[in-house]
């Protein structure tokens, strides 16, 4: 094993560590609200239930590099598009990929959230009626705070998954750390050694996300956290 091509290697795949987290953390913002209001509307607005079903079906029923090349590849094939406000960003890479892995998480994070509002109590939800609230207030004050916390352990493994889907953009040239790592490949024909330290980076990254998320819920869930004598 050498040494200096791996510390070599680790330094040059550490410049596209801020690229990764950058479109993990977009992403994530972006599919988090985008699923909140999937979650709402099917669980409260019957007309629009089989609407989220099938955005929902359509996105977790089909493989997320298919929908990157639509997104990159297919949508540039309307003249419609072409001519729209919307071509600047969708002509380049970073922002199709953030409208794929965002429109992504969003499928997964709709399902996640749902389980968290049908596992909020039904005491809870009647108790703030008969005070007084109802509508936006109440969900935004009872309903939506107790499904986040519900929520947020199944949410922890999509954020960790999407760290790991970031490495898909590499296909429309971005270079974060898969695609600094092909580069690396196509130069050296090396791909052990490069392959060991992207995998050695996302897993520190993972590491730390998941650690974050574990301090979030025990702060959420005092109840959770180890009792101090």
């Amino acid at each position: 094993m050498d040494f200096a091509f791996l510390i070599d290697t680790m330094q040059k795949l550490l410049a596209g560590v801020p690229l990764t987290l950058e479109l993990t953390f977009v992403s994530v913002a972006i599919g988090a609200a985008l699923a909140v209001l999937l979650a709402v509307l099917r669980a409260s607005f019957l007309p629009c239930e089989w609407l989220v079903r099938a955005y929902v079906f359509v996105l977790r029923g089909t493989p997320l590099l298919l929908q990157i090349f639509l997104i990159y590849y297919g949508i540039g094939q309307f003249a419609e598009v072409r001519n729209s406000f919307l071509w600047p960003f969708l002509r380049q890479p970073y922002w199709c990929a953030i409208l794929a892995l965002s429109l992504n998480t969003a499928a997964y994070g709709a399902e996640i959230i749902r389980g968290g509002l049908l596992a909020v109590p039904q005491g809870a939800a009647e108790a703030a009626r008969v005070s007084g609230m109802s509508g936006f207030l109440l969900y935004r004050r009872i309903i939506l705070p107790l499904a986040i916390r519900q929520a947020l352990p199944a949410y922890g493994n999509e954020l960790v998954i999407m760290v790991k889907s970031t490495s898909l953009a590499s296909i429309v040239t971005l270079m974060e750390v898969s695609g600094i790592s092909y580069a690396i490949i196509s130069e050296t024909y090396r791909a052990l050694e490069v392959f060991l330290c992207a995998g050695s980076i996302y897993l520190v990254i993972n590491f730390l996300l998941t650690r974050a998320i574990a301090q979030a819920e025990a702060w959420l869930n005092p109840h959770l956290r180890p009792a101090t004598s």
